[in-house]
């Protein structure tokens, strides 16, 4: 029964993947990075259940590089997270987004309306920053982000 379910599930991901480079390739003609970058982690799941990491990994990389072109930070920190990067300093993915924001020169209004979340939020995020990095301005988080290459 077991062996059933695992070959279904691989049958699944083989018709997935299919219908995924399909769209991707779509996505590209059409000149839509962002979207063809989403199909593109979709694919790389579907590589990893068929057992090929190194391609999930390409698809996931690839990905990433667009995702941070476009200055798609919540996609990118998602798809980082799927590659096993680990955040600087024990940072979450939130404060990662946090700090590339303070990073490009934002302030805590206008973060807490690009990430949708309240001032209090980011406040308490730039907080932890400080914390978790042991800096005490952001200019320093801004040359720790630019150290550690998350901008």
């Amino acid at each position: 029964m077991e062996q059933d379910h695992s070959k279904k599930k691989e049958q699944d991901a083989r018709r997935a993947l299919s219908f995924l480079r399909q769209s991707w390739t779509t996505w590209c003609e059409l000149e839509a990075p962002f979207e063809a970058s989403r199909t593109a982690v979709l694919t790389a799941l579907a590589c990893r259940e068929l057992g090929d990491e190194d391609a999930a990994k390409a698809e996931l990389t690839g990905a990433c590089e667009v995702f941070e072109r476009l200055g798609a930070l919540r996609d990118l920190a998602r798809t980082e997270a799927l590659l096993g990067v680990a955040p600087a300093g024990g940072l979450t993915s939130r404060e990662v987004e946090v700090l590339r924001l303070i990073a490009r020169g934002l302030t805590n209004p206008v973060i807490a309306e690009k990430l949708h979340i309240s001032e209090k939020t980011v406040a308490r995020h730039v907080s932890n920053i400080f914390l978790k990095l042991d800096l005490s301005s952001r200019s320093a988080a801004t040359a720790d982000a630019f150290q550690h290459e998350l901008v």
